[in-house]
């Protein structure tokens, strides 16, 4: 298999690392101290076309390629991960469900938004007694004469809480045909709808620059035209947008392994003990070593599964393989690099420590790694 990127790919990528370097990276850090969502970023990014990467240009977006986006995905994340996670989450599970399962006045109505940059897109699938057991949801979407009914709650859901945010694409349980069972739902909840509450911004030891809420639904009343997809096939509508979501948590786990590589690489050469750079004690060199192979192995796990996706070939074990690989590699790397740097890396001061605050969600977001497990023996046939 070729990862050689397309001259696209490469301008792209070319486009993200200018942007990332010249206003991600100097402004971005002061977001994370204040614990706020710099939508003035995202809206720039927006403009450059960044919001619709994986949307095809009929419904506004560019239309890249799988791997492009990821990328794209590290010079992103090399700056801030907060922004990173924002942007991808927007990008996948916050735009995807429109794209994949909408009709087309739903693709124009709120899709479009999202891919031309106007709007930021979320998804609300997690609830205080429901996460790794999607099918363990409480949220109930009742149908009603003309539309939908909807009660429940809503846990750790990113970019619904922004002055960018239009809303929320949600998965709701629903009565089945006969009675018997519960079925899922997907249905769009946009902002200020009746009975459309959210708490305030939760606070995270990392990913302080994202927006993430608790939401709440009372009586919140949407017509028939707010339903996307299949009214019995919402959940396996957002577990196989989830398999994209798991590429884009590897691809942002690798983009944070390569900063703390470099990181810890430059400071070792600059950091004089015993009358030398600690870059020439072999200790030093063999965590960097072995950082960089590792981020090597995940890179090449990433990559392929954005490629099968590319030539549309199954790819939902190697996303899962790509997300436990890259996610594990991230927070190991970054407790690494923390120890190289010593007592200065434990500092919030420095972009290390919070590189190190941010990498733990990687292992929890779009699937827990334990449920990474789980799908790959499954795809194993156990």
């Amino acid at each position: 298999m070729d990862f050689s990127l397309t001259e696209a790919e490469r301008d792209l990528v070319s486009l993200c690392r200018d942007f990332a370097q010249k206003e991600i990276a100097p402004r971005a850090p002061l977001a994370w101290e204040d614990a706020r969502c710099p939508t003035d970023l995202l809206r720039e990014m927006g403009a450059l076309g960044l919001l619709g990467m994986l949307i095809p240009e009929e419904w506004g977006g560019i239309g890249m390629s799988t791997v492009g986006f990821v990328a794209a995905m590290e010079q992103l994340g090399l700056a801030d991960q907060s922004v990173a996670a924002a942007w991808q989450a927007h990008v996948t599970i916050g735009s995807l469900p429109l794209y994949l399962f909408g009709n087309d006045a739903q693709r124009e109505r709120w899709l479009r938004p999202l891919a031309e940059g106007s709007a930021l897109g979320a998804f609300g699938l997690t609830e205080p007694d429901a996460g790794s057991d999607a099918r363990g949801i409480r949220t109930r979407a009742e149908r009603r004469d003309g539309g939908w009914l909807i009660n429940g709650q809503k846990a750790f859901i990113s970019n619904a809480g922004t002055d960018m945010s239009f809303g929320v694409t949600l998965l709701a349980r629903t009565d089945s045909a006969d009675g018997d069972a519960s079925e899922f739902a997907t249905l769009v909840v946009e902002k200020d709808t009746p009975g459309f509450t959210m708490g305030q911004k939760m606070r995270g030891i990392g990913w302080r620059g994202l927006d993430t809420r608790e939401l709440f639904f009372d009586d919140v009343w949407v017509d028939d035209d707010h339903l996307i997809g299949d009214p019995a096939m919402g959940l396996s509508q957002f577990l196989s947008t989830l398999e994209v979501g798991r590429i884009s948590i590897a691809a942002l786990s690798l983009s944070l392994t390569q900063a703390v590589l470099d990181l810890a690489l430059e400071y070792a050469r600059e950091r004089r003990q015993f009358g030398q750079p600690i870059s020439k004690f072999q200790a030093i060199q063999f965590k960097l070593a072995d950082i960089a192979t590792e981020l090597e192995a995940a890179r090449w796990l990433t990559y392929r599964a954005a490629y099968l996706r590319d030539i549309g070939e199954p790819f939902l074990k190697e996303a899962s393989m790509a997300k436990l690989k890259a996610s594990r590699v991230a927070t190991w790397a970054a407790s690494e690099a923390v120890q190289i740097h010593g007592g200065l890396g434990y500092m919030l001061e420095t972009p290390v420590a919070r590189f190190y605050c941010d990498s733990k969600v990687l292992e929890i977001g779009e699937g827990t790694n334990e449920i990474q497990h789980v799908v790959i023996a499954r795809q194993l046939g156990c």
